[in-house]
């Protein structure tokens, strides 16, 4: 048996499981499984290896794409640039990390991109959010990332205003608020300032359409979510498995 699962937490609605399960299914890969770990401390880890000798990859998601780096053998040169994993190749016992947020969310944002979106406001500062922004350096787009908290790195909602929407044409949601089940939250954003000059992207893909997205798209923002991007994600990440 080729066994590939997910290790986050909580793991109640798991795009992977469902995603790998129909491939496997369609491919009539008979011997292949994936399957969700649900850990509530990264260090668990050792424990979901030591349990599944036959692990052939991981996926990684909330909350553990930074803390994971401590248990890689070795990691791309993009894990190593920007801190944050989401793949794991096993080979031999060895951890292998890589991060296919970079190429899930690059791929599925270049078709909106115009050449007023300059700038972008980067909601949240976590694994994904710092993937997001490696792929802003890499398209040459200034950014600034946004947290509950201040930080030497960030701004807090508080401080967005009319003359931030106005200089920012991108923001992206890489925060679960929104997420099902907790529809009715979003980003406390000042959403009456977006315009048709705005492209609004949501990482979150359940629901199809976040309330940070129906407010967007109510100003004649642009918007996409996460759907398109967490299919990459997984294709790169099975042609990773696969190598």
């Amino acid at each position: 048996m080729k066994r590939y699962g997910l290790i986050g937490y909580p793991l109640t609605h798991s795009f992977s499981q469902k995603y790998f399960t129909e491939k496997f299914l369609r491919e009539a890969l008979n011997d292949h499984v994936y399957e969700n770990f649900p850990i509530q401390e990264i260090s668990a880890l050792k424990d979901v290896l030591t349990s599944n000798h036959d692990l052939f990859g991981l996926n990684v998601t909330i909350p553990y794409k930074k803390e994971v780096l401590d248990y890689l053998d070795e990691c791309s040169p993009a894990v190593a640039a920007m801190g944050a994993c989401n793949c794991i190749k096993i080979v031999e016992g060895k951890l292998l990390g890589f991060n296919t947020d970079v190429i899930g969310f690059e791929r599925s944002l270049r078709p909106f991109l115009k050449p007023e979106h300059t700038a972008a406001l980067i909601l949240g500062t976590g694994g994904a959010a710092v993937a997001v922004a490696y792929v802003m350096d890499q398209l040459g787009i200034q950014y600034q990332y946004v947290s509950r908290q201040k930080t030497p790195n960030s701004i807090t909602y508080a401080e967005i205003d009319q003359q931030t929407i106005t200089d920012h044409s991108l923001i992206i949601n890489t925060t679960p608020l929104g997420m099902y089940p907790a529809v009715n939250d979003c980003p406390p954003l000042p959403y009456e300032h977006l315009t048709s000059k705005h492209h609004c992207f949501d990482l979150i893909y359940n629901p199809a359409e976040t309330l940070f997205l129906q407010k967007a798209a109510a100003q004649n923002a642009t918007v996409q979510n996460g759907a398109e991007m967490l299919i990459i994600q997984a294709e790169e990440s099975w042609l990773i498995w696969n190598l």
